[in-house]
């Protein structure tokens, strides 16, 4: 699903006026007037919003947070496996002549639509099943992030004003549509009409699906002539403190730093920016990443979501998988694990953002600077080891 930069956001803190909610019909109401107000159809708006009520599902959905967090070979295994990656490449070539196509104009290597395509949505085999203009209605009734959702319900009206795609549209619990899962701003700004034929079709049209995905990453700032990244060979005494995103050198600096193909070769010799993260910690994989790793946050802030996509797009063209070897012992930290621990790194100095048990990049610049104090592997990567360290002072 794609994200938005910035939609979610915490309460500060101290006192807060909580909103009072207004009960939905009225809301709605009022919903329908600032529609009108921008343009949407009455006939519209009565013939999409008629019925629609609340979904408890949704808000179950929205408000459930996953007990465990997931490590780096978890979230791997559950987006990676054999079957999506023979389905891949059976799609890369049975689609290549649309495909080629696509790049051509766009700029975006097949292989990287196809691994979207499969992450997305597993190739078009799910969409989703929720009524998407009652989803969102019921999570901009919703006071936790009505700004956000309020937005994307007036686009998804606008875009069935238009013509764009039946009001009786389904997608995702959060309102995301389509074979790539498009929120309806970014379906605003994103869909393209590959096929000529009047319509953004993002469910049954290829031609229409590939170019919107590409459309987006191109405008994101994707570079068709590079990867994404690679895993890579560390020397022994690196400083981990020049790993994380905040770090970028050339190629050539790191090569002079010692890291190395995963085979001992040399790094390509390109002049590109990269940088090394430790996504599962320094005992783990290290890879260099590049400039289209950071538009694949763009899609979906997720760090873990980003080396999927690359990972299953190297797979997919005959890629092997990861040298570095998962562990045996792969614990998840617990939600109350995480925001123990940012309580733990606040009183010892280092501020973690809001304690809400969510690993951010303040939380690993936190971790980091923990480490680096207490002459540790500064990764920024946290674990149990790191929790019982924090306690014991």
């Amino acid at each position: 699903m794609l994200l938005v930069a910035g939609a979610i956001t915490g309460q500060t803190a101290g006192a807060v006026e909580t909103p009072v909610e207004i009960p939905f019909g009225p809301w709605l109401q009022e919903l329908k007037a600032e529609a009108i107000s921008r343009g949407v159809r009455k006939a519209t708006l009565e013939t999409a919003l008629a019925g629609v009520q609340p979904i408890p599902r949704v808000l179950e959905l929205d408000r459930r947070q996953p007990e465990f967090t997931l490590t780096l070979w978890r979230y791997l295994s559950r987006a990676i496996s054999d079957a999506r990656i023979a389905k891949g490449r059976a799609m890369l070539v049975k689609h290549k002549k649309l495909l080629d196509k696509v790049s051509a104009k766009f700029g975006v290597q097949p292989r990287f639509l196809v691994a979207f395509w499969g992450l997305e949505s597993n190739f078009g085999q799910y969409t989703g099943t929720f009524p998407v203009l009652g989803a969102l209605a019921t999570l901009a009734h919703d006071q936790r992030r009505a700004k956000f959702f309020r937005a994307q319900l007036l686009a998804a009206l606008t875009l069935i004003d238009q013509g764009n795609f039946s009001h009786r549209v389904k997608g995702s619990w959060a309102g995301a549509m389509g074979n790539h899962q498009f929120i309806p701003t970014t379906y605003q700004g994103y869909a393209y009409d590959f096929d000529g034929d009047g319509k953004r079709d993002l469910w049954t049209s290829l031609p229409d699906i590939f170019a919107s995905a590409a459309n987006y990453l191109s405008r994101s700032g994707w570079q068709g002539d590079k990867t994404w990244g690679r895993e890579v060979r560390l020397p022994q005494g690196f400083d981990f403190n020049l790993s994380g995103l905040n770090t970028q050198k050339p190629l050539s600096d790191w090569q002079s730093l010692g890291i190395r193909r995963t085979d001992g070769g040399n790094l390509p010799s390109v002049d590109i920016a990269a940088s090394v993260i430790l996504p599962a910690g320094y005992t783990g994989p290290a890879f260099l990443i590049y400039k289209n790793y950071r538009t694949i946050l763009v899609w979906n802030r997720s760090l873990l979501y980003a080396i999927a996509v690359g990972h299953l797009a190297d797979r997919i063209v005959g890629g092997g998988p990861l040298q570095a070897k998962k562990p045996a012992n792969d614990e998840p930290l617990s939600r109350a694990d995480v925001k123990n621990m940012q309580l733990l790194l606040a009183r010892h100095g280092h501020d973690a953002g809001t304690p809400d048990g969510v690993i951010g990049p303040k939380t690993r610049q936190a971790i980091k600077a923990y480490q680096k104090r207490a002459k540790l592997p500064a990764d920024g990567y946290p674990n149990l080891g790191l929790i019982e360290r924090l306690q014991g002072g």
